[in-house]
């Protein structure tokens, strides 16, 4: 009876839903570790040493940490609503290394020209919503909802990256995650695939 059950679901975006239980799994052992494990592992910071070997893993794997239950639910609904579309229509490999590019893009923008710390997979969730606006494109034509989602999302993360205002937010890692996902769907259109 238990098998049967079991094998009615589908593991059907494997490498979205892997990231998503690597996520859940860092940010279970980090509140046994009372917030110490994501700031020591998965927290990329200005002022991190050059010098220092764990610089270069947490300029990736800032994305795989979060806060806390809420940070994290609110970066996966949406990247579990957008990341099987995706990954069905370019492939899990591919996925997979435009996840780790654009992680790794996000990490070096804010250690040059961030002001704090930064964890947390926001910046991949909006390459995700902008690179999804170009699966359907067709003969060049730009959607309409491509501009949509440009002007609702980037021009609001532009406009809330010059507020004086700290809100704990990376808007800076939005807007890069948001220029990953532009570059990746225009590579796209023209055929570029990673593999």
């Amino acid at each position: 009876m238990t098998e049967e059950i079991i094998s009615k679901f589908d593991y059907n975006a494997p490498v979205i839903l892997t990231y998503f239980f690597i996520c859940f799994i860092i940010l279970m052992i980090d509140k046994l570790c009372r917030g110490k494990f994501s700031k020591t592992f998965f927290t990329t910071y200005k002022n991190d040493s050059l010098l220092n070997p764990l610089t270069y893993f947490k300029l990736i794997s800032h994305s795989l940490g979060h806060a806390d239950w809420d940070h994290l639910y609110s970066n996966f609904i949406k990247i579990l609503l957008i990341g099987p579309l995706i990954e069905e229509k370019y492939g899990s490999i591919n996925l997979l290394i435009a996840l780790v590019l654009t992680s790794l893009i996000i990490g070096i923008v804010n250690k040059f020209l961030g002001k704090g710390g930064i964890l947390g997979a926001s910046g991949v969730a909006y390459m995700l919503i902008l690179l999804s606006s170009f699966v359907n494109m067709e003969n060049g034509k730009i959607p309409i909802t491509l501009t949509l989602i440009i002007l609702f999302f980037v021009v609001d993360e532009v406009i809330k990256l010059f507020r004086r205002k700290k809100d704990g937010v990376s808007h800076l890692g939005h807007i890069t995650g948001s220029l990953c996902g532009i570059v990746l769907g225009v590579l796209s259109m023209n055929g570029f695939t990673f593999v």
